[in-house]
């Protein structure tokens, strides 16, 4: 016998065991479920049994891929232990960061609506409202991709819409807060945040309190139509009567981004428009005017130094003395002597402030309760 056949006998050989080998396991893989035995017996050849075999195995996987959910995203957004810094390209310890301000180049990372509060609000004296109000799908379009989306993001973000509203003490001046979380829909202003900031205002012109609106959203929420497009006018109705009737006093503050009808509203409608430092301030985004006219936007001319530059802005304050900075202003409106009465009181526990016994003489039974 040559090598040639030699070699042929084993490679039969072991072809006709590997066959068997293979037959026996679709064999056992296939009779394991009682259900496939009248299967299995219909069958005329053991390639018949293999190919079918395989294409149950591919079945099966396409199966798990289609019912695989992705992992829930972090219940708190930006958890981690390091920042990427994008101006400085420096890799950053995040608990080294004070205020999330990049220690190397004072690149302002963006943050939660809760840490603001915490950053502006005294402690112990924050009193949120109209916390349960929750948005609904009132266009009532053909999909349902927006009722979802809420769910997703109210789970993601941890609140029930894109801003957070109530009363607390700066320093001791009792004041009306707004602020906008970016992680909600990208801040986008939809019925309950115009609602929410709408009835802070109204409450704040009645217990005769400065508002401090502070902006970080894409815009309208173009997901309500012309719902959301009309909170512009009725937030801007309520500032008239807080800021032109009662001579109360307003100040935005511009994060980044800020845009669209957040801009073109309350958010350049304040008696003093603060920004932080690089703050993306615009109507139409850098994108939507390339797309639209062709045209290539620099991206250094829609930062808050730019826009101050141009007049658009007040003041460009770091959030490192942004506080303090609110308190000395809120000072200097105090004394300010175009004001032909008392605007706010100071805190009920400064026992120098010469209006504690007007802001303890407007609270009465016949006001309503927050």
């Amino acid at each position: 016998m040559s090598l040639d056949d030699s070699l042929e006998r084993t490679e039969g050989f072991y072809f006709e065991n590997n066959l068997i080998d293979s037959s026996k396991e679709g064999f056992d893989l296939i009779t394991s479920d009682p259900k496939q035995t009248n299967f299995l017996i219909e069958k005329s050849s053991i390639e018949d049994i293999v190919v079918d075999k395989n294409q149950s195995l591919e079945n099966d996987v396409e199966d798990e891929l289609e019912e695989y959910e992705p992992p829930n995203k972090p219940t708190t957004p930006g958890a981690g232990l390091w920042l990427f810094c994008e101006t400085c390209k420096q890799m950053l310890f995040i608990k080294h960061i004070k205020l999330r301000v990049c220690p190397g180049c004072n690149h302002h990372f963006r943050m939660r609506s809760t840490e603001r509060i915490e950053m502006l609000i005294d402690e112990d004296t924050w009193d949120p409202i109209n916390e349960d109000m929750m948005p609904v799908d009132m266009v009532e379009l053909a999909t349902d991709s927006y009722k979802d989306r809420l769910e997703e993001e109210q789970e993601w973000a941890g609140m029930p819409d894109a801003v957070q509203t109530g009363f607390g003490e700066l320093r001791g001046i009792p004041v009306a807060l707004a602020v906008m979380d970016f992680e909600f829909l990208g801040g986008s202003m939809g019925s309950v945040v115009g609602e929410k900031i709408t009835r802070l205002i109204e409450l704040a012109t009645f217990y005769k309190l400065p508002v401090i609106l502070v902006c970080a959203s894409g815009g309208a929420r173009m997901q309500e139509g012309a719902l959301s497009l009309m909170q512009m006018a009725k937030i801007s109705s309520a500032l008239r009567v807080h800021q032109l009737i009662n001579k109360l006093m307003c100040i935005s503050i511009l994060t980044s981004p800020t845009t669209g009808g957040v801009t073109a509203s309350f958010g350049m409608l304040g008696d003093l428009i603060i920004a932080e430092p690089g703050a993306y301030i615009a109507f139409a985004g850098k994108r939507v005017i390339e797309q639209i006219y062709k045209v290539e936007v620099d991206e250094q001319r829609q930062r808050a130094e730019n826009v101050f530059d141009h007049g658009m802005i007040d003041l460009i304050i770091p959030r490192t003395i942004l506080r303090d900075c609110i308190w000395e202003l809120f000072q200097l409106y105090l004394s300010a002597p175009c004001k032909l009465q008392m605007n706010f009181p100071l805190s009920k526990n400064d026992p120098e402030s010469k209006d504690k016994q007007f802001y303890l003489n407007s609270i009465d039974e016949n006001e309503p309760k927050l």
